[in-house]
């Protein structure tokens, strides 16, 4: 086993002033032990990689290491990032490169779906993906749809030819045939850059189709540039350009219930990555906190639709979990905030993040487990020092308390990395997944390898 760097920080002064007021008076019958004497190794087959890190109970202001398998960029990934997801059935799903990769066992064994049979029928092309001379640049983004599909594409730059460069791949698995299909979708625009997917929860009924839910795909180039549209599929292969409601424009009021109890495990890990900007909604559509630019919310509805909801969210990255509670994290300068409501957003309780060696927030990313009681915060922040350190915070029982219970080093933290094409040392965004037995899936970047990693937890309570 490697170790990860000894960071050489003060835990007093790492975690003063940032969780909570006050100090904790300790029973003399009943002191306090250190969180990780509940921990166990919850896989007994040796990992790939197995890396220690350290991981600080930031009650007791105590550290130690723990055990986490690691993964290169062979594991689904590309130079520059891997884009991770789970199933409700425990699977990690990986499409930061040109295939969904996957795994059922933790890391231990891994398959690749490579497009090769003729695609469905409609307005797919019989065009296998072929990339010569650059190949590992392709890019997507993967998500388990509340039926059990697996909705995802992959955009293949740089391949030439009918008149662009930017190809479109949607990837489907359709869990009632238990089989995957593809599709080339020719756009009339190009596609151009990693994708953000999200799942609008049916059933549809639109202009575009029919189907027990739609796949919303936003590029990250659109995005930037203002959300300029995207492309939509009522089946999770051929997709169609969709116009996004401009921010200033008058949509009808909806009125949108966003209070929910007891929904199914699907909430627990259909959420998109935050660069959405959107969470889906059991009752039926999509819901976009903070779109419009009076700071009220949008609501894709079932027919695909636009419509304004007058309600003011705290953050426009938000997720609805299997609880019913909403989260929502906000970033002010180096300072994070964590909402949490049980109302459908009518109240929100508070959790701030922050420290002093916080230079530069470079990443983030969060996600919540309500099954499991866990919300995950991970950082990446250039340090005071100079390199970028990637961090990871878990909130156990996040019901009872939203202080974080442990705070871990993912990695060496010796790197400096920048987003964006061009740059010599690369991390393009976060990624975050939760496995249903708890234990977290985080993308990181250290000198270690030329290119960023991704690692599942081994060591941790038994749920």
């Amino acid at each position: 086993m490697r170790v990860a760097v000894a960071f050489v920080l003060a835990l007093s002064t790492l975690l003063a002033g940032c969780f909570g007021e006050g100090e904790q008076t300790i029973s003399e019958e009943e002191p306090e032990t250190p969180i990780w004497l509940d921990y166990e190794m919850v896989d007994t087959v040796p990992a790939i990689s197995p890396w220690e890190f350290t991981t600080i109970d930031l009650n007791l202001n105590e550290s130690t290491t723990t055990t986490w398998a690691v993964f290169n960029k062979d594991y689904g990934g590309n130079c520059c990032e891997h884009y991770l997801a789970t199933t409700i059935e425990g699977d990690i799903l990986n499409i930061g490169g040109e295939y969904p990769v996957w795994s059922e066992d933790r890391g231990h064994e891994w398959d690749t779906y490579i497009p090769e049979a003729l695609p469905a029928l409609g307005q797919c092309i019989t065009a296998v993906p072929t990339n010569p001379g650059q190949e590992g640049l392709g890019e997507g983004s993967i998500v388990q749809a509340t039926n059990g599909d697996i909705i995802s594409m992959s955009w293949f730059p740089y391949i030439g030819g009918d008149g662009k460069i930017d190809k479109f791949y949607a990837i489907l698995y359709d869990d009632s045939e238990q089989e995957w299909k593809w599709c080339y979708n020719r756009m009339t625009e190009p596609f151009y850059d990693r994708s953000w997917q999200v799942e609008v929860v049916g059933p549809i009924s639109s202009a575009y189709g029919n189907g027990d839910w739609a796949s919303l795909v936003v590029s990250n180039f659109w995005h930037q540039s203002g959300n300029l549209g995207g492309q939509i599929s009522v089946d999770g292969l051929n997709y169609f350009n969709f116009q996004f409601a401009g921010r200033n424009s008058n949509q009808g009021l909806e009125d949108v219930n966003l209070n929910f109890s007891d929904l199914p495990a699907y909430y627990d890990v259909n959420k998109p990555h935050k660069e959405m900007r959107a969470f889906p909604l059991p009752s039926g559509g999509l819901y976009f906190p903070q779109y419009f630019s009076d700071g009220t919310s949008a609501f894709l509805d079932t027919t695909l639709n636009w419509n304004k909801h007058d309600v003011q969210f705290p953050s426009e990255y938000c997720q609805l979990d299997s609880t019913g509670a909403l989260h929502c994290v906000s970033l002010s300068g180096t300072t994070f905030t964590h909402h949490l409501s049980y109302d459908g957003g009518s109240s929100w309780a508070t959790q701030n993040y922050s420290d002093e060696n916080w230079a530069q927030i470079e990443e983030w990313e969060f996600q919540a487990n309500g099954a499991l009681d866990l919300f995950v915060l991970n950082v990446r922040y250039q340090s005071a020092e100079g390199p970028d350190v990637d961090v990871l915070y878990h909130v156990r029982d996040y019901s009872e308390s939203m202080e974080p219970d442990t705070l871990t080093y993912i990695g060496l933290g010796d790197l400096d990395s920048t987003s964006g094409a061009g740059n010599d040392i690369r991390f393009d965004f976060a990624s975050l997944a939760i496995l249903n037995d708890g234990g977290v899936v985080v993308a990181y970047h250290d000198s270690s390898d030329p290119d960023p990693l991704f690692a599942v937890e081994i060591e941790m309570p038994v749920y």
